[in-house]
């Protein structure tokens, strides 16, 4: 069974959030074994510099390496990163098996995102989209997508 950690920097704040999160996490636990690691945002000023979000999303970096289990195939989610279909997903974390890779982690960042020391450690840049959304929503669309991958992977309907 395919472990899968999600790493975002921040909590679910409104309960619907939460509640959508328990949800994919209960459809996720006959398919794989689903790990969410919530890390603290770093408190930033209310008009941070250049220097002070570079100087948080350092920290932040570090918190998120510390996490990252072993020889796991790391996604960082991330504007610049390439879009895929639902379909591309599932054939890449069914090949993630096949080539000996039993844990997968995507990384969500905070509000400015992700450190570049965390971005080269992924093997894939994923964006979920040319449009903008809060990272607590993105979240929520990276469960649907694996919970959807995984579908496809086991021929249900629910994709259609």
């Amino acid at each position: 069974m395919l472990n899968i950690t999600i790493i975002a920097i921040g909590k679910l704040k409104e309960q619907y959030l939460r509640d959508a999160s328990a949800e994919y996490q209960k459809r996720l636990s006959t398919l794989c074994k689903l790990n969410i690691i919530e890390l603290p945002a770093q408190k930033l000023s209310d008009n941070p510099s250049e220097k002070e979000i570079d100087n948080a999303l350092a920290a932040e970096g570090k918190k998120i390496m510390e996490k990252i289990p072993k020889g796991a195939r790391i996604y960082t989610m991330c504007i610049e990163g390439k879009q895929r279909s639902s379909e591309e997903l599932s054939r890449e974390l069914d090949m993630a098996g096949v080539e000996g890779d039993s844990s997968v982690v995507f990384i969500i960042g905070g509000s400015f995102g992700l450190s570049e020391d965390v971005k080269k450690l992924s093997a894939y840049r994923l964006s979920m989209s040319k449009m903008t959304f809060p990272h607590q929503i993105a979240r929520i669309m990276l469960l649907e997508q694996i919970y959807r991958s995984l579908q496809i992977s086991i021929g249900t309907k629910y994709h259609k």
